[in-house]
């Protein structure tokens, strides 16, 4: 009977590992590459520790058809956590996606570094903006929400069910549709800016052919684009946690 039980708390716990620990690999401020492989790890197996009696309830047994049972579920436990972990990461991803326009607009499109959080190469738009994020997820407690997304996620998809990958492939195609919209809609005063900004220099060349615009914009561009970044940083990161936190409600199940 023991050796059932055991059995049974080890499997059950292994269960919640893969699928917070496939999460845990990817979700924003807890899955960042400049974090200890080791470190996300261990806060995952804790997390599982804590989440695995809360869903005790909705687990399956251990299966009795064997090892090719077994890693079916274990499998399809990490397909789960690894779509949940996407799924975040592609709404943090409107940021990077929003500093790379700003850096076209403003002339700032070659000046290039390393992402820490894309593990990419990016304009410096792009990382300040990406961090910001990651800041204020922290500073308004939005990872708590994210954590407890995961574990209502048991409630939504039950372990031991077949994931419907049409529907995965459909929620993150959607995702990145709402992702790029989020971020054009972000980048939208620095649109609007460089329209008119570029209009008015094509006037002035035709008025003007022998004058030098490229010469005469490149300066006024870098401080023109500088001045409107500091304008709207404040609304940039406001809205982008009001859409954030509605993403992260479809994860929720409130009672």
């Amino acid at each position: 009977m023991l050796a059932e039980v055991l059995a049974f708390s080890l499997f059950s716990l292994l269960l919640v590992f893969v699928r917070l620990g496939a999460a845990f690999l990817i979700l924003p401020v807890f899955g960042e590459a400049y974090i200890s492989p080791r470190i996300r790890l261990l806060f995952a197996m804790a997390f599982s520790v804590i989440v695995t009696p809360v869903v005790q309830d909705v687990l399956p047994p251990l299966p009795s058809a064997g090892i090719l049972a077994t890693g079916l579920l274990i499998l399809a436990e990490i397909l789960v956590g690894l779509f949940l972990g996407v799924m975040v990461r592609i709404m943090v991803s409107a940021l990077a996606t929003t500093g790379t326009i700003i850096a076209f607009i403003t002339g700032f499109a070659n000046a290039v570094l390393f992402n820490p959080a894309l593990e990419d190469q990016g304009s410096l738009q792009s990382v300040f903006l990406t961090l910001l994020g990651v800041l204020f997820i922290l500073a308004t407690d939005l990872h708590h929400v994210m954590l407890a997304g995961l574990v209502e996620s048991y409630m939504v998809f039950t372990p031991g069910d077949v994931p419907e990958m049409g529907d995965f492939s459909f929620m993150v195609a959607r995702a990145v549709a709402d992702s790029f919209s989020l971020a054009m809609k972000l980048a939208s005063p620095f649109i609007v800016v460089g329209v008119v900004f570029y209009a008015l220099l094509g006037l002035l060349a035709r008025l003007m052919p022998q004058l030098q615009v490229f010469f005469l914009a490149m300066p006024l561009q870098i401080v023109l684009g500088l001045m409107v970044f500091l304008i709207t940083i404040q609304a940039i990161m406001m809205v982008f946690l009001g859409d954030f936190s509605e993403g992260l409600a479809r994860f929720i199940r409130f009672n």
